[in-house]
């Protein structure tokens, strides 16, 4: 609601939503939202066509651009002082980024390739394909710097080089740096990067049992970030444990098909989402969720939110990265032993109409 007052200004502003409107894009909502399905509409910023994303769970500080790049086509030139991780869902194309020392870095990109902007950095995106549009989704810090600012003119104009956000050279031909993990330090397996050319591929992601049997998870650390990035793995006949954080994650499915349950503290209301690459969601504040494979190959995801490995943000995200996970010692995970009943029931349910078996047995229960 805004109340117009005498200067002509008015109170209860968005400045997000007064920048998307000016914009002339789409604003698109929803629990879960089929990338390949939203519509978008020509961006002249961009030279291309666009829709901006805040699905239900996505908190204040992040918003999701999808960028839709016509067969042969380019977007204008381009930098910003907000933070931007790309996830591509479709098309193949190559990005040349302006570093400081008058490098150019270039790189080809294809679905499922995942990379990073640098803060502020000139960059420039080409679809290669003659006959194919190029769907590119991209997380940002948008939406709370220009919250904090407001001011366009700084966000886009300004010709700060933050030279600190380019790491190596290499970072931008795939090459990267696994950090791995130290329990004592309360570090995770860490890959530090720019550019991944497939997800589905990848191969630096270690065993992780922590978070359900058979998994596998690694973290990445882009350009510096603040803004944080996993990718987590489910075995065919697995599921992730059930966990609940704050708001603003951003899952992308990469391999495999399922489903995820979403609920509050009253089971009885549980959301479902059937899931599969090309897909997006996120988990709203504090609801539990848990991540079911139900494919014959191993199901993987990518997970974007502020507050990152190196750079936590808040008191609640460093608590996390401190592995304060059993919900019995005060974390958000849910270990099977106190888990719902049905929730295997469920899985074993979708299994069997498709001919195979859960790869754990039913917990015993402590409740």
């Amino acid at each position: 609601m805004d109340i117009e007052v005498g200067s002509g200004k008015s109170y209860v502003r968005d400045p997000h939503l007064e920048w998307v409107t000016k914009e002339g894009l789409p604003l698109v909502r929803g629990f879960a939202v089929n990338l390949m399905e939203v519509e978008t509409k020509p961006w002249a910023r961009y030279d291309a066509r666009g829709a901006i994303l805040k699905v239900d769970g996505a908190g204040d500080f992040l918003d999701l651009w999808l960028l839709d790049i016509p067969a042969g086509g380019a977007t204008s030139p381009q930098h910003h002082v907000f933070e931007e991780v790309v996830y591509v869902i479709s098309g193949h194309g190559t990005t040349t980024i302006e570093a400081p020392g008058e490098k150019t870095h270039s790189f080809e990109w294809g679905p499922k390739s995942f990379f990073v902007i640098p803060l502020n950095a000139r960059y420039r995106h080409f679809n290669t394909s003659g006959t194919e549009r190029a769907v590119l989704a991209a997380t940002t810090t948008f939406p709370i710097m220009i919250n904090l600012l407001h001011d366009e003119d700084f966000i886009f104009q300004d010709d700060w080089v933050f030279k600190e956000r380019f790491g190596r050279d290499d970072f931008f031909s795939g090459a990267g740096e696994l950090i791995p993990r130290d329990v004592e330090l309360d570090r995770r397996n860490i890959w530090e990067t720019n550019f991944v050319p497939d997800l589905g591929s990848f191969d630096q992601v270690p065993e992780n049992d922590e978070r359900g049997k058979g998994s596998r998870t690694v973290e990445f650390i882009t350009g510096d970030n603040t803004m944080h990035a996993h990718m987590s793995e489910i075995p065919v006949g697995g599921y992730k444990k059930a966990h609940r954080h704050e708001a603003g994650f951003h899952i992308f499915p990469v391999t495999g098909q399922g489903y995820s349950l979403l609920w509050t503290d009253d089971p009885e209301k549980r959301h479902r989402v059937d899931w599969e690459h090309g897909h997006v969601y996120s988990p709203p504040e504090q609801w539990w969720h848990q991540h079911f494979n139900v494919s014959m190959e191993p199901s993987r995801y990518l997970a974007t939110f502020l507050g990152s490995n190196r750079y936590p943000l808040t008191l609640e995200r460093r608590a996390t990265y401190e592995h304060r996970d059993d919900l019995r010692r005060g974390g958000g995970q849910v270990e099977p032993a106190d888990e719902l009943p049905e929730i295997y029931t469920i899985f074993e349910q979708e299994l069997t109409k498709r001919g195979y078996t859960p790869i754990m047995e039913r917990p015993v229960y402590r409740h």
